[in-house]
């Protein structure tokens, strides 16, 4: 692995294990045993390092936000949405638990992810209108709108919501408590036998 790979790489361990504030380059290379300078020959500073770290978590997640479109929706589809999403904010969770400052020390940082946001949304709603046109799901077009706002709320702070809790799981318990989470706001607008699916799908996966 190059060395600007693995700058990466131990940066993105650093962070997501000490919090992005906590770790300056200095705990960079030293981990890395490199010297500031050969760091500083890749990296102008810490802040380049964040933007790099977060092109690759863009990447990630626009895959993450792919619908299908050449099939009907199933359940599993909103659960696969879900349980990939999840799985990449894990993955950049240093990016979520420091979202505000991160952020607003970068304006270019802020507009991206705002996109993000939009995206999730707009891929919530194209999931949970094809589980409506498949008999899935009852729900007009205001409460879609209003349970893709609030599954992305969910999607966005659950780390922070856990964290503040002092609830220290691992990654299968904060994806699975997650992802069961945004799932029991879309229970109520299931039809028929889907709540009975939703609910021995959540308990494989906690389980």
């Amino acid at each position: 692995m190059k060395t600007r790979e693995r700058i990466l790489e131990t940066s993105l361990q650093l962070f997501n294990e000490n919090g992005e504030p906590h770790v300056t380059t200095n705990h960079i290379a030293d981990e890395m045993d490199i010297s500031p300078g050969n760091l500083y020959y890749h990296f102008r500073n810490k802040d380049e390092i964040v933007y790099f770290l977060f092109l690759r978590f863009e990447h990630q997640m626009q895959g993450a936000l792919e619908a299908p479109t050449s099939r009907a929706l199933n359940m599993e589809d909103m659960w696969l949405y879900l349980h990939l999403v999840f799985e990449c904010i894990w993955q950049y969770r240093f990016l979520y638990r420091d979202l505000d400052n991160i952020l607003s020390r970068n304006k270019k940082l802020r507009v991206r992810f705002r996109r993000i946001l939009e995206r999730k949304i707009q891929t919530s709603i194209t999931i949970c209108n094809g589980l409506v046109v498949a008999g899935i799901m009852q729900a007009n077009r205001e409460e879609i709108e209003a349970l893709a706002n609030n599954i992305s709320v969910i999607a966005t702070y659950w780390l922070n919501f856990e964290s503040i809790r002092e609830h220290h799981g691992n990654e299968g318990s904060y994806l699975g408590h997650g992802v069961y989470q945004v799932m029991t706001l879309v229970s109520p607008y299931l039809t028929g036998d889907m709540r009975k699916l939703l609910y021995k799908l959540s308990h494989d996966y906690l389980d």
